[in-house]
């Protein structure tokens, strides 16, 4: 018999950004649990933190975009499986934060849980579907709290 060990994680790579400045403590947990709330199973989660410059070439290369952004999620889900690359430039969150009046970190966790709700399904190109992506969000740093 045929035992296969699938390894599950969630990872943080770093791009010309300090790691230990991110507040990651409990990150890992609460991507687990916003997941398993939305009846879907983790898969492999990248995170990679960098800057906007990193970003922008990310955003031209692989979406032929010419602006900043604060995350770009690649969805490499299977069936209820959550897979995904996500890139978050630190630059923009630490901007958006200050712009929405908020603690960097608050911010931080906003975006970082906006991938993971784009890789469950959830969509922000409409009004409407922007307000149940805030809502979502709103529901998720609940359970982070």
């Amino acid at each position: 018999m045929l035992y296969f060990n699938i390894c599950i994680m969630i990872d943080f790579c770093f791009e010309d950004i300090d790691e230990n400045s991110l507040p990651l403590t409990g990150i890992e947990d609460w991507v687990q649990k916003v997941i398993e709330k939305n009846n879907k199973q983790l898969g492999d989660i990248t995170y990679i933190f960098c800057t906007d410059d990193y970003l922008l070439n990310i955003n031209r290369e692989y979406l032929q975009h010419d602006y900043y952004t604060d995350i770009i999620t690649f969805n490499y889900c299977e069936n209820d499986i959550i897979s995904g690359d996500l890139f978050i430039s630190i630059d923009t969150v630490i901007d958006n934060a200050k712009t929405f009046d908020v603690s960097f970190e608050s911010e931080f966790r906003r975006v970082v849980i906006h991938g993971i709700l784009h890789l469950i399904g959830f969509d922000d190109k409409t009004d409407i579907d922007q307000e149940e992506m805030t809502k979502q969000e709103n529901i998720s740093l609940d359970i982070f709290n």
